[in-house]
């Protein structure tokens, strides 16, 4: 059924923290409804679409990262492409500053 997918633990992981995000968020807006505010973004927002930006820009960056491994592996003269961590990390900083500062 996944096959066509390569699940390697760094994806299985990155999906995981996806629903639990998705997950506790959804506790928390039952819990405490949210209000629109104002950011760094140019629209008022929710949480809810603060989230939905931060995923969307989270998932831009992990694809930038892996379209692009090769040619920054040729431009450092890297004996090995760069590990999917980074962009993993990355990613995720985006989300929480999204989240927080949006």
């Amino acid at each position: 059924m996944f096959e066509w997918m390569a699940w390697t633990k760094p994806v299985a992981i990155f999906f995981t923290c996806i629903v639990l995000m998705l997950a506790g968020m959804t506790v928390w807006e039952l819990k405490s409804p949210t209000t629109m505010r104002k950011g760094f973004l140019p629209m008022a927002t929710t949480r809810g679409d603060r989230l939905f930006i931060g995923l969307l820009g989270a998932a831009y960056i992990n694809l930038a990262f892996v379209g692009m491994a090769g040619w920054i592996t040729e431009w450092m003269s890297l004996e090995q492409e760069p590990s999917i961590w980074i962009s993993f990390v990355v990613s995720m900083v985006w989300l929480v500053w999204t989240l927080r500062k949006g």
